[in-house]
């Protein structure tokens, strides 16, 4: 949510309590908030006391606290508008789904019948229906912790699984920027929304037969648990996404793939995972599997059509307001040049977190931290970022380094005359680094962060 956003929410809510819009001075008052202005400063804008516009702000507080439920301050302001906005988005959400549920729970286009009205004055018959058991394996999801606002990507994930009935989406990222924290408060707002919802993890399905095995195990259980037992045998995975809404997150879906190879190159063991990600993306049903990882197969392709039941999100850095939540979460609310620190890490919550806590243990101030354009990389940072950089095949290791030694982005032509690799083996490179989200692209130009360049000039 934007600034406009947030003010014309508020003012919604403002409405309906008092009725009568926002005044000047208490959207000053809420617009000061979000740009973490003081009383003082708005005072000085309006010519009037501190006191009179706290007096202001504590009776607009007030009206907001009783209106949302919950103690709404200056402090925890934003926070509160986002969380209202999610759960808007989430019970709008539940009201379509509920409108296109018919009996036979089928909401993919096929099947699709109006509710039986015919007997809407009866209510006993109007309520017979028995409803769906839930079955949720949740047990290897991490546990969310702090979460900063995402509230756009939750609002895009959320109508992509719930309005648009998308079947595959993946949500990459490079390492640190959050997709897993993601993934969790989506599955936390939406799993309700579903017959099952189970969240894998990829190291604990070594090869794609424990993977299936598994899933097929919990739905043929659960069946007999909400049904007579049966000695029937279990069904092919796919019939049970067909029979059944689903939603199923795989977590860490680069363990998929080999390390020093192009992005998206299958190991030996795991090639039938293509096969089961191009089952789930074909043929007709009812569920969404939700990858989540540093790199998406190469099945998936990055732009799509709103025509297709497939969506890729590539998560980029939190906003300026997010990610100073993190530094004031790591004991430095008054750091100065907060701006500047995070443009320079890129809004990337795991980086962000690694260098507060170095200036912190050291006891320097982020303005000395900034001087000569200086990027600090504490020794877990560089653990992070070897990860990644160790999965690279040594034709991107190439292409990095040339864009490291660059002072300015470049273009396609210059890359290819400064370095010794053909035209075809650039742009496969290219493509890769893009997909694994090592470089940056705008318009017809290439770069690299500069946190991944001090690291790539380093070595």
């Amino acid at each position: 949510m934007n600034l406009k956003e947030m003010l014309k929410l508020a003012d919604g809510i403002v409405f309906a309590k008092t009725g009568e819009h926002l005044d000047d001075l208490q959207a000053a008052i809420l617009r000061g908030t979000l740009q973490r202005e003081t009383y003082k400063h708005i005072a000085k804008d309006f010519d009037c006391s501190e006191s009179s516009v706290r007096q202001v702000g504590s009776q607009l507080w007030q009206i907001l606290s009783e209106e949302l439920g919950e103690d709404v301050s200056k402090t925890n302001f934003r926070s509160a508008m986002e969380r209202l906005q999610v759960s808007n988005v989430s019970n709008f959400a539940q009201n379509v789904s509920e409108q296109h549920i018919s009996g036979s729970f089928n909401i993919c286009g096929e099947g699709r019948h109006p509710p039986d009205i015919s007997n809407s004055d009866n209510d006993e018959t109007s309520h017979s229906k028995p409803t769906k058991t839930l079955h949720q394996d949740l047990s290897e999801m991490p546990e969310l912790g702090n979460f900063f606002s995402r509230t756009l990507e939750l609002q895009t994930l959320t109508t992509w699984i719930l309005q648009q009935n998308c079947r595959l989406i993946t949500l990459t990222g490079i390492s640190g920027i959050g997709k897993t924290s993601l993934a969790v408060q989506l599955v936390q707002q939406i799993k309700n929304e579903f017959e099952y919802a189970v969240w894998c993890t990829l190291d604990e399905f070594p090869t794609i037969d424990k993977f299936k095995s598994n899933l097929t195990q919990l739905f043929s259980q659960s069946e007999k648990q909400d049904s007579s037992p049966t000695n029937q045998k279990p069904l092919p995975l796919i019939k049970y996404l067909q029979n059944h809404r689903c939603l199923i997150v795989l977590d860490d879906v680069h363990n998929l793939f080999s390390s020093g190879e192009l992005a998206g190159k299958y190991k030996p063991n795991y090639e039938e995972y293509r096969s089961l990600f191009k089952q789930i993306e074909k043929l007709s049903h009812q569920s969404c599997f939700l990858l989540v990882g540093w790199e998406p197969p190469k099945e998936v392709p990055q732009l799509t059509s709103e025509n297709t039941p497939i969506r890729t999100l590539k998560l980029t850095g939190l906003d300026t307001a997010a990610a100073a939540e993190i530094l004031r979460d790591k004991g430095l609310a008054e750091i100065d040049n907060c701006e500047a620190l995070i443009h320079r890490y890129q809004g990337n919550p795991l980086w962000l977190k690694s260098v507060a806590t170095l200036i912190q243990e050291l006891g320097i101030s982020a303005t000395e931290v900034l001087i000569d354009d200086t990027i600090l990389l504490p020794e877990d940072l560089k653990d992070v970022l070897q990860q990644q950089y160790d999965r690279t095949s040594e034709l991107e290791k190439q292409v990095m380094s040339l864009l490291a030694a660059e002072n300015q982005p470049v273009n396609f032509g210059k890359l290819l005359q400064n370095g010794q690799i053909s035209s075809s083996d650039l742009l496969n490179a290219l493509q890769s680094l893009s997909r694994r989200c090592s470089i940056e692209k705008e318009a017809s130009l290439y770069t690299l962060s500069p946190v991944l360049k001090q690291y790539i000039k380093g070595l």
